[in-house]
């Protein structure tokens, strides 16, 4: 079993990829999209982007990152990933999937789930662009406003010889509202012969089963379940490896997989790549945002959330990290000192 780490523009960039893969569980990452228009794109807007590029395409905790384009341009699309291609990526994906309204507008995106044919020529064309041991691979939702055309948007990219393909088991027209459609997943990946993996909708240990069981699918992708909970990817290895015991998943699922003790040091880590190439303005809603999300499962993030929800001034917050990370020092030689954590 793979487990991937989705792509969440605005969201998940190569800073909360950094943090969130040194928790483990994570097989790969896909990258937010780079979005290809009607030029050439120097390797800077690349490696920006996907500064992991400049690390043999893998995050500092040696997870391998896959960069996402977007276009509706063929040529200019295959162009393009000829050029990624250069800097040795751990495969180019193509996105079919984003729903946001701006992207979809310019002709990016889930809308081009209408033209199946179109999405055949840009997957043949960056697959014959790049060297043969660069995967490509796609991502598709499962259509625009219904899944009618979702196998003939599948088998166009398998002919085209993509190397897999995730599937968001929802339509555009979904966005990402419950329920999600894990059976039409199943239906996609019994039609078409490249590998599939699922996404959407895998909050916990136990939905990642279910979604395997559904869909049929080995692989999975996760976000927002991962961003919520750091350590889901690895409670799913762990129940993998444990076997089918539903029992456990659940017991799994009681807590937080990390506690907020041993998460604080990787906040602790985001706020300061944060502050090294975010404009000061900008940085507390960048921690707000992730904080926002961990408070469904820990306590300590509402409380902290509350705390800066109208805070805008950078010095308060690294007042409170800085004494989250001393009392954290003081827990460590605490149980260093009582023999419970040995070197």
């Amino acid at each position: 079993m793979a487990i991937l780490l989705a792509p969440m523009e605005g969201l998940l960039d190569h800073t909360l990829r950094d943090v969130l893969t040194r928790v483990g569980g994570v097989d790969r990452c896909v990258s937010e999209f780079i979005r290809i228009t009607d030029q050439l794109l120097p390797k800077r807007v690349f490696t920006r982007v996907v500064p992991e590029l400049l690390n043999g395409s893998r995050t500092p905790a040696g997870v391998l990152v896959r960069p996402q384009l977007l276009g509706s341009d063929p040529g200019c699309l295959a162009e393009n990933a000829a050029r990624l291609a250069e800097l040795r990526p751990a495969g180019i994906d193509l996105n079919f999937g984003c729903p946001a309204k701006t992207v979809n507008r310019h002709r990016g995106g889930a809308v081009l789930l209408d033209e199946p044919e179109l999405i055949h020529r840009i997957v043949a064309e960056v697959r014959t662009a790049v060297p043969k041991e660069i995967a490509v691979s796609a991502k598709i939702r499962l259509g625009v406003q219904d899944a009618s055309r979702a196998i003939e948007c599948a088998q166009a990219i398998d002919l085209a010889g993509a190397d897999e393909l995730v599937v968001h088991a929802r339509t555009k027209a979904q966005g990402y509202k419950p329920p999600v459609y894990w059976e039409r997943v199943a239906e996609v990946r019994e039609a078409v012969r490249l590998s599939v993996v699922a996404n959407g909708d895998i909050w916990s240990v136990q939905d990642a089963l279910r979604c395997r069981e559904v869909t049929g699918c080995k692989d999975l992708m996760i976000g927002r379940g991962m961003v919520r909970d750091p350590g889901l990817a690895l409670a799913i290895r762990m129940q993998s490896l444990a076997g089918p015991s539903v029992g456990l998943a659940i017991h799994a699922d009681a807590e937080p997989r990390v506690a907020w003790s041993d998460l604080m040091p990787l906040i602790v880590e985001f706020w300061r790549q944060i502050s090294l190439r975010v404009e000061q303005r900008h940085r507390p809603g960048r921690l707000k945002q992730w904080l926002s999300s961990l408070r469904t499962r820990y306590p300590e993030a509402q409380a902290a959330f509350d705390e800066f929800r109208t805070v805008h001034d950078c010095t308060r917050i690294d007042a409170w990290l800085a004494n989250a990370a001393a009392l954290r020092a003081l827990e460590v030689v605490d149980l260093e000192s009582d023999g419970l954590i040995t070197h």
